[in-house]
């Protein structure tokens, strides 16, 4: 009898399992180069942040869409949803005697946020300044908390 060195697989005995098809779970994604350049692993997304905070009077957005201009939104209201796109795109071309350089880029996005009960839709206010497109939604009166009210004890 022989010693064999025995390989570990990191699944230990269900990846040997005849339920278990590493090849089907794997599928060369571990394996795969482009996998890398993809926006989900290397951190880089198409949809801008988002931050929403809500206060007693109002909830107050704010949307990172830096490299945009006011005229390149559009923002409306629909259905109780506040729908907001922006698209830009640039081109320039230099010409010179021996070549001719060309740059283009184009950049877009889409966010539709479902607005409660509770926002005055008529009031709603958006400006936007050093990259930042924010929000302000009022909220009706009878969405406002109640402040506290003392009860005496007889």
């Amino acid at each position: 009898m022989s010693l064999v060195k025995f390989r570990r697989k990191p699944w230990g005995n269900l990846a040997t399992s005849d339920f278990f098809d590493t090849d089907d779970f794997l599928g060369n994604r571990l394996w795969n180069r482009d996998l890398l350049d993809e926006e989900f692993w290397n951190g880089k997304s198409r949809e801008p942040a988002l931050n929403i905070k809500e206060t007693d009077k109002a909830f107050e957005v704010e949307l990172a869409a830096p490299g945009f201009s006011k005229k390149d939104f559009d923002v409306n209201i629909a259905d109780g949803c506040l729908n907001i796109s922006a698209e830009k795109s640039d081109s320039k071309e230099e010409k010179n005697d021996n070549y001719t350089r060309k740059e283009f880029s184009y950049n877009s996005f889409e966010k539709s946020l479902q607005l409660p009960d509770s926002v005055k839709e008529e009031d709603v206010k958006a400006k936007y300044k050093d990259g930042i497109l924010s929000f302000n939604l009022v909220k009706k009166e009878e969405a406002k908390a109640p402040k506290p009210k003392k009860i005496e004890i007889a």
